[in-house]
């Protein structure tokens, strides 16, 4: 009993993180859909059994069903969750071809998938902004504190007091700046510019790459340079300099997460660190946890739910059948062809895409069954 007083937290983390980011997804699809004159049959969170439900005046079901794992948005025309058109979609009548989907321009129907990604982008960006107001960003200026001996700063010849304003060409303006890109890029060879009293200089630098491990046994590769920071500060945006700072905190995420699959695809980084849902489960819960009170607890879960939507709308555009990005494929092939693909074509292309999916979601899980942290945690959960 103790266990389960202590951890409670994790499946409803869980669940809240799961429905307001798909509601996000799912609403950009609805509200672009409207705008576009497109009739909406449902909106659901989660799969299965309804649990509850009504319609709007609009002839919208909207429903909560029995598992909490994703949702849909049900266009007039669509034959199942997966908005393939229905049979017989021809023959509608004129009054229903005004509202169905598959009957609007195609950059419409285009604008109405995007809009799900999209809506979880800008749902980052806004929280994002909202936080560097309240609360600040961390913005320590990118000086030396120390060397440690023996690193990869150390044996470039870095020294303490040099402040770092360029990495690769590209301006830094804070040592979290260029602890992320180090950190990503492993050991990839950076030319660092660094002022040095009234000297300006340029050093080859390769990160070390060093494996951590965290708190629950998880092994991370990581690039490392071997300098510490003076000190840490946070700064308070105004409206526009947040908005700024969180779009470009938005497009590092993205791209840190690009680099590190890429990064997986070549064997750099290994393939183990992908997550599936039992580790979004115990992130959830650890991010809840994460605070002294209640207030704490909020944020960092709130934290957390910014990544994962970042995370959420980058899947949904890889250009996989069943996915948002299989979609907008599609459309492009139309756009070139002058036609769509052919039924036949589009039936394989979304059984290979589910099957795609389906063995992504099972090696993610498998990675988190391998993890020490989930014995531990049913043992634990069911004893």
């Amino acid at each position: 009993m103790g266990f389960l007083a202590d951890n409670w937290i994790y499946i409803p983390a869980f669940i809240v993180v799961i429905t307001v980011l798909v509601f996000i997804h799912e609403y950009g699809h609805y509200k672009v859909a409207r705008l576009c004159n497109v009739k909406v049959d449902a909106f659901a969170i989660g799969f299965g059994p309804e649990i509850w439900g009504r319609n709007d005046r609009n002839g919208c079901r909207w429903k909560i069903c029995a598992v909490p794992f994703g949702g849909y948005v049900k266009f007039h025309g669509d034959a199942g969750v997966a908005s393939d058109a229905a049979e017989g979609i021809d023959e509608m009548p004129e009054e229903e071809k005004k509202v169905s989907f598959h009957h609007k321009p195609l950059w419409q129907r285009a604008a109405v998938v995007f809009a799900g990604p999209a809506a979880n982008f800008i749902f980052a960006i806004a929280a994002l902004a909202v936080l560097f107001m309240a609360y600040g960003q961390a913005q320590t200026p990118a000086v030396a504190g120390d060397i440690v001996p023996e690193s990869a700063a150390a044996e470039a010849g870095m020294m303490t007091g040099d402040r770092v304003v360029a990495i690769n060409g590209k301006s830094i303006s804070s040592f979290e700046e260029m602890r992320r890109m180090v950190l990503i890029g492993l050991d990839e060879p950076l030319i660092m510019k660094i002022e040095r009293g009234a000297s300006v200089l340029e050093l080859p630098v390769r990160p070390h790459v060093v494996e951590e491990v965290d708190d629950e046994g998880n092994v991370h590769r990581i690039g490392r340079l071997g300098v510490t920071s003076p000190g840490r500060e946070f700064v308070k945006h105004g409206p526009v300099s947040a908005v700024t700072s969180a779009v470009d905190q938005t497009w590092f995420v993205t791209t840190a997460t690009l680099k590190g699959v890429w990064q997986m695809v070549v064997g750099s980084r290994d393939a183990s660190e992908l997550s599936g849902p039992l580790g979004i489960l115990k992130m959830s819960g650890d991010a809840a946890k994460r605070g002294d009170t209640f207030a704490d607890n909020a944020l960092s879960l709130f934290n957390f739910m910014i990544f994962v939507s970042i995370s959420l709308g980058l899947i949904n555009l890889f250009p996989v059948p069943m996915l948002d990005g299989g979609h907008l494929a599609f459309y492009a092939y139309e756009a070139v062809r002058g036609k769509p693909p052919s039924a036949r074509a589009m039936e394989y292309s979304f059984r290979v895409g589910l099957s795609l999916v389906l063995m992504l979601m099972i090696f993610a899980t498998w990675n988190d069954i391998n993890k020490p942290w989930v014995q531990d945690f049913f043992t634990g959960l069911f004893s």
